[in-house]
């Protein structure tokens, strides 16, 4: 693996962690997204990650403004891949979208670089003959929070060279991950195969108004020792990709369930401001959330 240049398509909450890990392991980042305000708004999330690294990991100043200066911002696709030797794609995780980006990145990117998807539920094999290079494509997906989450999940498709899949390994090490292989496709991979499950069933119990998202946190926190609970886990991951993923399956599937899901989550959180943790305000309010106090499992 001989990567210097890592271009990072999509500064949403995890594109901007996997561009700011990558440049604080030392790699030049360019960050591209669609126009100058989201360019904007990718540089506050990567300014507000320098505290979290020092706070979690000891970085000392020097690091942070260090790794800050190595990423550099774009909002034309093609002066943002002009040299590099990897992109991580992570734009919405909406099928067209994907595809479309693909088509263009194709068009635009060097022959020798190399395409990975961050993806966190459709296969690699969904969008390879989009790109241009199949062989040359796979997937590399991040758990949030990936400076202390450190897992990264390589998963190949059947057309993905060999070489490819091993550099990717390598690179994944280079920025301070577990590098975790996988050599058959799987949606979901291994963590959100089984994230997914359990964070769609607390989803139901709230849209058939089981119980509450604090009830159902507190109850799956007192019962299996958990830090977080399924809500306090999708503040993190943003409530616009739950979303994302309940919608895509309402209109796959037709499931009435799911479109119910879909609809609650973007009325009364998405249309009002309410994205997650980022925007202070989803489940819980933040800082200090709830489940964060220490009385919150003893009543």
């Amino acid at each position: 693996m001989n990567y210097k240049n890592v271009t990072v398509a999509g500064g949403g909450v995890l594109g901007s962690q996997i561009a700011f890990q990558s440049a604080f392991f030392g790699f030049n980042v360019s960050l591209y997204d669609i126009n100058d305000e989201a360019v904007e708004r990718t540089k506050d999330r990567i300014a507000k990650l320098k505290p979290r690294y020092e706070e979690d990991l000891g970085a000392t100043k020097e690091q942070l403004d260090s790794a800050y200066n190595r990423i550099s911002y774009f909002s034309d696709l093609a002066k943002a891949v002009e040299n590099a030797d990897l992109v991580i794609e992570a734009v919405p995780e909406v099928v067209q979208i994907k595809i479309d980006f693909y088509k263009k990145l194709g068009e635009v990117s060097p022959d020798k670089t190399i395409f990975a998807t961050n993806s966190s539920t459709l296969l690699p094999s969904q969008f390879a003959e989009a790109t241009g290079r199949p062989e040359k494509f796979l997937a590399l997906h991040f758990a949030n929070e990936i400076w202390r989450n450190n897992t990264a999940e390589i998963m190949k498709h059947p057309k993905t060279d060999m070489k490819v899949f091993d550099e990717l390994l390598e690179f994944a090490k280079a920025i301070g991950m577990v590098a975790l292989p996988l050599h058959k496709e799987q949606p979901g991979y291994i963590l959100n195969s089984l994230l997914v499950p359990l964070l769609e069933a607390a989803q139901k119990l709230l849209v058939k108004e089981v119980s509450d998202p604090e009830t159902i946190d507190k109850t799956w926190m007192i019962a299996t020792g958990s830090p977080k609970g399924p809500f306090a886990i999708l503040d993190i991951v943003g409530i616009t990709t739950a979303y994302n993923i309940s919608n895509a399956r309402a209109q796959a599937t037709g499931s009435e369930e799911y479109a119910k899901l879909a609809s609650l989550l973007k009325t009364e959180y998405i249309d009002k401001g309410k994205l997650g943790r980022e925007t202070g305000e989803g489940f819980y309010t933040y800082p200090n959330p709830n489940y964060e106090k220490p009385d919150f499992l003893k009543s």
